[in-house]
C-alpha cells in the first residue's frame, strides 16, 4: 500500500467518480481503475461497489478511507508548507450535544488565531451525528456526557466504532428554565414540583433508544414534552412557556444571556461530560489547545 494508491482512493471517494477522479489526477481511467484493484487486491477488502451508475463506497471502504483522508491530508498540509512554501490554515473541528460551554470553548480557542490562520468548525447535533462525525473524521473530538443509565449503551457503541471516551468532570443535574420562571427562586427542585411545565427535549430521531437522549431521566413519564431540534428554540420556549430541560447547568450568560438560571435538581443522578475520539490516534495541537478552554469551566456545587 502506497501513499499514491491512498491518495487515488481519496480523489476517487471526493469526486465519486473514477472518469472525474482521472481527470483531476492526470492519469488514465484505465491506470486509475487498475491501481484501485490493485489496493484492494492487497488490502483484501473491496473499497468501492462498481455499478450501472457509477461507483459507491462499500461501508468497509467507507471504513478504510477515514484512515486514509487522515494520511492525505497531512501530506498535502507537508507539500503545501515544505514543497510550494505555501502558507497554510490551522484546521480544526468538533462536534457536540447541545452545550453552550462548548460553543464558549470553541470561541476562546478560535480568538487565539486571525480569521485567515484557520478553517474552523462546530457542529451542534443528535448525538448519534456527534459519534458518526467523529468516526468518520468530520470532527477531531466530540462532546457528550455519560451516566448510569446510558453508560453501558454508549460504551460499546463507541468501542464498536473504535472510539474512546475520556471524562472531563463530573456534573449534577440541574433544571435550566427562564429566570421568570416561577421555580426560579427555589433552592432546589424535584419532578414534582416541574409536573405543570412542559418539560424541553432535544429530538434524536424516530426509532432512537432513550440511551441516546441528551437529557437525564429521558424515560420518565412527563405530563408534556415538547421535542426540538435547536438550543435557540428551546431557549425561547422557556421564556414563552415556561418550558424547562434538565442539564449539567454550566452557564455561560455571555452567549446565552442573563434571562435564564439553573436550579439543582433534587437527584443523585451525576452526568459524566467528557469527549469522545478515535482511538489510538494522538489529538492534533488545536485539539489539545480546545481541551484546554473545556477543562477552565467548572460544574457548579
Amino acid at each position: 500500500m502506497t501513499l499514491q494508491q491512498l491518495i487515488y482512493a481519496v480523489t476517487v471517494a471526493e469526486e465519486g467518480s473514477i472518469n472525474k477522479a482521472a481527470q483531476n489526477l492526470f492519469i488514465s481511467q484505465s491506470s486509475l481503475s487498475q491501481s484501485l484493484m490493485k489496493l484492494e487486491e492487497e488490502i483484501s477488502l473491496t473499497i468501492f461497489r462498481r455499478t450501472n451508475r457509477g461507483i459507491e463506497k462499500t461501508p468497509e471502504g467507507e471504513e478504510f478511507l477515514t484512515y486514509a483522508r487522515q494520511i492525505v491530508d497531512q501530506y498535502r498540509l507537508a507539500e503545501a508548507r515544505y514543497v510550494d512554501k505555501k502558507e497554510t490554515r490551522r484546521s480544526f473541528s468538533v462536534s457536540c450535544q447541545h452545550y453552550t460551554f462548548a460553543v464558549k470553548a470553541f470561541v476562546e480557542m478560535a480568538r487565539r488565531f486571525r480569521p485567515d490562520e484557520y478553517a474552523f468548525g462546530i457542529y451542534e447535533g443528535r448525538t448519534s451525528e456527534v459519534i458518526d462525525n467523529v468516526r468518520h473524521a468530520k470532527s477531531e473530538l466530540g462532546i457528550l456526557y455519560i451516566d448510569d443509565f446510558n453508560e453501558s449503551i454508549i460504551r460499546r457503541l463507541l468501542a464498536g466504532n473504535e472510539l474512546e471516551f475520556t471524562e472531563l468532570f463530573p456534573c449534577r443535574t440541574y433544571v435550566y428554565m427562564a429566570a421568570a420562571n416561577p421555580l426560579s427562586e427555589r433552592e432546589v427542585l424535584t419532578l414534582e414540583d416541574l409536573k405543570p411545565y412542559p418539560c424541553l427535549a432535544f429530538d434524536q430521531g424516530s426509532n432512537t433508544p432513550f440511551a441516546m437522549a441528551e437529557e437525564v431521566f429521558s424515560t420518565y413519564h412527563y405530563r408534556q414534552i415538547i421535542k426540538v431540534s435547536d438550543r435557540a428554540t428551546m431557549l425561547n420556549l422557556m421564556i414563552g412557556l415556561n418550558g424547562y430541560t434538565l442539564c449539567s447547568g454550566i452557564i455561560c450568560e455571555e452567549l446565552n444571556g442573563s434571562d435564564y438560571v439553573a436550579v439543582p435538581l433534587a437527584s443523585d443522578s451525576v452526568m459524566h461530560i467528557g469527549y469522545i475520539s478515535r482511538s489510538g490516534v494522538r489529538l492534533s495541537h488545536l485539539g489539545l489547545m480546545y481541551l484546554e478552554e473545556l477543562k477552565k469551566f467548572r460544574p457548579l456545587a
